[in-house]
């Protein structure tokens, strides 16, 4: 077992967790945090991302021990200090950027993380950049009609629809 010290949505925590242990599970299974979701258990579908040191990270594919000592965020920790929405989570509500929501929580936490690195993303950089999210429900362009907006730019019509 290692003994993992760790800052998760702003507050410190600590546990015990054997060698093999997901970040994804620790989060979930240790602390309850089950807005991070388990699609694929491959990478692939970019349900279980979270910001560690404020970067996108699959918490699939990271040891719970390789986040010690890091900050961690998972969408729980996302809405405004008032318990509002965030910007981007409130654009997805606004412009119906989900339907069963599993993929939701991922989403808004690439759509986050690409904000912060472009502020003013295009349509093209948009899908590029969720390349690694998969949603099987929505055909992205109300995600990407949500981040449009999030980003303060105008919602465009888009030809696919």
């Amino acid at each position: 077992m290692n003994s993992i010290k760790l800052r998760v949505n702003g507050k410190e925590v600590t546990g015990q967790v054997e060698g093999r242990t997901l970040l994804v599970d620790f989060l979930r299974k240790d602390l309850r945090l089950t807005g991070t979701h388990v699609g694929c258990d491959t990478t692939q579908c970019g349900a279980c991302v979270v910001h560690v040191n404020g970067e996108p990270v699959k918490a699939c594919a990271m040891l719970a021990a390789e986040a010690d000592g890091a900050e961690v965020a998972t969408i729980e920790g996302q809405a405004n200090a008032d318990g509002s929405l965030s910007v981007v989570q409130q654009a997805f509500q606004d412009h119906h950027g989900l339907q069963c929501g599993f993929c939701t929580p991922g989403m808004v936490m690439a759509a986050t993380a690409l904000l912060k690195e472009n502020p003013k993303p295009s349509e093209a950089e948009i899908r590029e950049y969720l390349d690694g999210n998969i949603c099987r429900c929505t055909g992205y362009h109300n995600i990407v009609k949500s981040i449009m907006a999030a980003s303060g730019q105008d919602v465009p019509a888009m030809a696919a629809e």
